[in-house]
């Protein structure tokens, strides 16, 4: 129930991001994760502050004939190349840090309600990153440059045009690496995207382990998250809206994660989350924190215009 005393610290220590510690148990996979949750401000400083070089292939390209435009947009593409590279690579790091949490959240012979309320370090580590994704594919999806400079550094490398100009950068990011970065990069979402794919290969290859542990997992989260954010005796302690957002994040998320495994989805009747109170909650926050959520929710879920999902709800997120 979700009156309990329990669901209430769970509650507490998940939304309010509280300094929960690690156990001994927890501390082999808090240390693993925790390595590459330190990156992750860097990963969002180095996004938010992305320029792109609009300008300078704009130039290059109106001015095919011009060596030294091209050169200018060459020099000007390459490091931001090197910077997409390395997100890229943090979403492969992100991935195993997930699927490790995972692991640790739903193995039996606890259910997945006790995992996270005796392994709040790493419940808190999970709400983490998926807070660090929905930040960073808000910011992407604000950011067309990406994939304007990504196309520009693939046409100019297929087309040989590059001549004797910087090319250490096609050992940094050759072909086939350029492939998945691209792939990677015409996703709305890509962070959302490679977590939905390491919770469904999750539950693939981990076929002995009951599928309700990973979706009871997930809805437990989700509903922590709702309760947070709709209950006023909760939500007054929020100390600033970071942890608001943070929270509605978290919720989000967890609810996309869910679509992905679950066979029905999270719009379904038979869902375990309650959808139509968890947009009702982003609803009533102020449009400009939610925009990117709502979208979210549309684009990055797998059964939302499903036959099976409730005419009202696919009304309440149009």
């Amino acid at each position: 129930s979700y009156g309990t005393v329990p669901f209430v610290g769970l509650c507490s220590d998940i939304c309010l991001c509280l300094d929960a510690q690690p156990t001994d148990g927890e501390r082999e996979v808090w240390n693993q994760v925790n390595s590459v949750l330190q990156e992750s401000e860097s990963i969002l400083g180095g996004l938010q502050s992305y320029k792109g070089a609009g300008q300078e292939i704009r130039d290059a390209i109106q001015n095919p004939s011009d060596h030294s435009l091209q050169e200018k947009a060459w020099n000007s593409v390459c490091p931001l190349v090197i910077k997409l590279k390395r997100f890229y690579s943090f979403s492969l790091k992100l991935e195993k840090a997930l699927q490790s949490l995972l692991e640790s959240l739903t193995c039996p012979p606890l259910t997945p309600t006790q995992h996270l309320e005796r392994e709040q370090a790493l419940a808190k580590q999970f709400a983490e990153i998926l807070h660090f994704t929905l930040r960073f594919d808000e910011l992407k999806m604000r950011n067309p440059a990406i994939q304007n400079d990504f196309s520009y550094y693939r046409r100019t490398i297929s087309r040989n045009q590059i001549n004797n100009m910087n090319l250490d950068i096609e050992n940094e990011v050759n072909n086939e690496m350029a492939n998945r970065m691209s792939l990677f990069y015409a996703e709305a979402t890509p962070m959302l995207k490679t977590l939905s794919n390491a919770t469904t290969s999750f539950v693939t290859e981990n076929k002995t382990l009951p599928l309700e542990n990973t979706t009871d997992c997930l809805s437990t989260m989700a509903s922590v998250c709702k309760v947070m954010l709709e209950t006023p005796e909760y939500s007054s302690r929020f100390s600033s809206e970071d942890t608001l957002l943070f929270c509605m994040r978290v919720m989000v998320g967890v609810i996309i994660l869910y679509d992905h495994v679950h066979p029905n989805g999270a719009f379904n009747k038979s869902s375990k989350i309650d959808m139509k109170g968890c947009i009702k909650v982003l609803k009533d926050q102020p449009a400009d924190n939610v925009e990117g959520l709502l979208n979210a929710l549309k684009f990055t879920t797998k059964h939302l215009n499903d036959e099976t999902t409730p005419k009202n709800i696919r009304t309440m997120l149009q």
